[in-house]
């Protein structure tokens, strides 16, 4: 009995830090990404706050950002790309989007349904969005190691696919006139594949 009361006691403590934790970085994602910009120093600020929080943290979502944040930095560098792609999943924070990594929720993106089997070996494939996958260039090196090419979408390309960032004001948003460009390649009758992030992921 005084066991299963430890354990609960320290579940509930656990779950204590977790809500107060979560918390804190909701309003620090508020306070960097108020001005619609990050730099070098807010990233490595909130490295340094992730830092101070993941080894006693059991979120998904602190350990995720946590790779995220380590990742763009591991060059020492965040560049102009990485930090609006960070700006991105932070502005999802804010938004109280907090499952990061899951499923597109959008029924808007022009998605082809069904979703196509994709090959990978000798396609060409374009990238847009925010990735849960990890940086742009990490998803176009997962699949140029099994044979693809990527690039700008053009005419040859065979496959777009939209990071699982991505909401209903796509249209809207950095990467929507991409997106649209290829349904109306689509339309006039360009064998190209637009697809989620999260169904490329199931071929590689």
């Amino acid at each position: 009995m005084q066991e299963r009361d430890e354990q609960f006691y320290n579940r509930l403590g656990n779950e204590r830090i977790s809500s107060r934790q979560i918390d804190e970085l909701i309003g620090l994602a508020h306070g960097l990404a108020a001005d619609g910009f990050l730099n070098q120093a807010e990233v490595e600020f909130l490295q340094k706050w992730l830092v101070a929080n993941h080894s006693i943290s059991g979120q998904p979502l602190i350990s995720t950002l946590f790779r995220r944040v380590n990742d763009i930095l591991s060059d020492g560098l965040a560049d102009a790309e990485e930090c609006r792609e960070l700006l991105a999943v932070l502005a999802h924070l804010t938004n109280g989007d907090f499952e990061l990594g899951e499923a597109l929720k959008s029924t808007t993106l022009p998605l082809c349904s069904p979703p196509p089997k994709l090959v990978i070996s000798g396609q060409h494939f374009c990238f847009t969005g925010t990735f849960s996958f990890g940086r742009r260039q990490d998803c176009e090196a997962a699949i140029t190691d099994l044979g693809a090419t990527c690039g700008s979408l053009t005419r040859k390309t065979d496959v777009l696919v939209i990071g699982v960032y991505a909401t209903d004001s796509w249209l809207h948003s950095s990467f929507g006139h991409k997106i649209m460009k290829a349904c109306d390649m689509r339309d006039s009758g360009v064998p190209i594949s637009i697809v989620s992030e999260e169904h490329w992921t199931t071929f590689l």
